[in-house]
């Protein structure tokens, strides 16, 4: 199986120090003849802080079709929606606060950052990170052809979907469900729980590879680069990848959480392949053969365009 996934981190704003993301969000293709910043190495320059958070989904929605660019009027709807998510969730919650018997919804707006822009690549909005042509993963070998997904109706009907699993009764039922679990014996012991909820590395993807916003809070990342090494800061539980530049992948077959990466310049371009993730970090069930080659590329000042094929 062999799956291309491709997006830009055009609200990915390098700045002092949380990203901007209002900044970027609405920057058109990138700058006409730009040329990537050269740092002292000699190397294009990523040094600094981006986001990946955006309203793109990973997969494309059936109301898209195949259409794999969003229409001016469905950008418009999307993140105007997402700016009054935003706007609601930062209003006083304390008037008609519920009890503290109550279930009180933990996370509320002052937690999240899940990005109000749809994500961009060379000026088009798309609809989905996927770039296969109905957006969706590709079939797995001997698996049968995937049935056309039914379209799902229009933008604002899913945005109304949105602020419906948003409600306070579904929260209800989720804390529901949360109970139901720990009656079940899921918490019998720490090692039946993710990873991520241990907080032994990022969850939803963010650390990868591949690297994926979660569409919640802590989509930031750090790059700092050095003669012989790139250092990938995660924002989302912390975790630094190490990347060593102009080497051989590790024959000791030991797998580190993040794999074993190694990366090399193309020209602009990072490349950065990475094989050897430990089973727990598989991704959609893949990781014994599982090879993910990332790419990096500054498209404008404050945009990169980051690349993903993933084999197995």
């Amino acid at each position: 199986m062999k799956k291309t996934l491709i997006w830009a981190a055009c609200a990915a704003a390098l700045v002092a120090a949380s990203p901007a993301l209002a900044q970027t969000g609405k920057t058109a293709a990138a700058a006409s003849g730009f040329k990537a910043p050269r740092n002292a190495f000699g190397q294009p320059d990523f040094d600094g802080t981006w986001s990946n958070a955006t309203l793109t989904q990973t997969a494309r929605p059936a109301l898209y079709g195949d259409r794999a660019v969003h229409t001016d009027q469905e950008v418009k709807l999307l993140e105007q929606g997402a700016v009054e998510y935003s706007t609601a969730g930062n209003a006083n919650s304390t008037a008609g606060a519920t009890g503290s018997s109550d279930n009180v919804g933990a996370y509320d707006r002052g937690w999240v950052d899940g990005g109000t822009h749809v994500m961009r690549v060379g000026g088009q909005a798309r609809t989905s990170l996927l770039t296969t042509p109905d957006g969706q993963p590709p079939v797995r070998k001997g698996e049968k052809p995937r049935a056309k997904l039914p379209n799902a109706g229009s933008v604002e009907a899913g945005l109304q979907a949105v602020k419906q699993a948003n409600s306070s009764d579904k929260i209800a039922a989720q804390g529901d469900v949360s109970i139901g679990r720990i009656r079940n014996g899921a918490f019998d012991n720490p090692e039946a729980r993710s990873l991520g909820e241990r907080c032994l590395v990022s969850f939803g993807r963010n650390g990868g590879p591949p690297m994926f916003p979660n569409g919640w809070y802590n989509n930031n990342y750090q790059i700092v680069q050095s003669k012989d090494a790139v250092a990938i800061d995660i924002e989302m539980v912390h975790d630094t990848r190490v990347v060593p530049l102009n080497t051989r992948h590790r024959t000791d077959g030991v797998r580190p959480w993040f794999g074993d990466s190694i990366g090399w310049y193309e020209g602009d371009t990072l490349v950065v392949e990475t094989i050897n993730l430990p089973e727990r970090q598989n991704y959609q069930g893949s990781w014994k053969d599982l090879k993910v080659t990332e790419r990096f590329k500054r498209v404008a000042k404050d945009r990169v365009l980051y690349q993903i094929t993933v084999e197995d």
